[in-house]
């Protein structure tokens, strides 16, 4: 199969679906997205700690652990 193919699926209405097998697509962004978005904001986080905000850390932090868990569910 072509990796840039589509899948077209037919509803019980009668409509159609098109679903593309496209790699890497419709679930996110490739590995190296994931890892590099995760490397920058607990690098964010670090210097909001250095500067003495540790609430804007914590944000930073919980978006660099929804990097961490995608990466991890990517892996196992």
């Amino acid at each position: 199969m072509n990796m840039n193919q589509s899948i077209v699926q037919t509803t019980t209405n009668g409509s159609q679906l098109k679903q593309s097998t496209r790699a890497n697509s419709a679930r996110g962004r490739s590995h190296q997205n994931t890892r590099a978005s995760y490397e920058r904001y607990v690098t964010l986080a670090e210097a909001q700690i250095r500067a003495g905000d540790r609430v804007e850390a914590e944000n930073y932090y919980q978006h660099a652990e929804h990097y961490f868990r995608l990466m991890e569910g990517r892996t196992s």
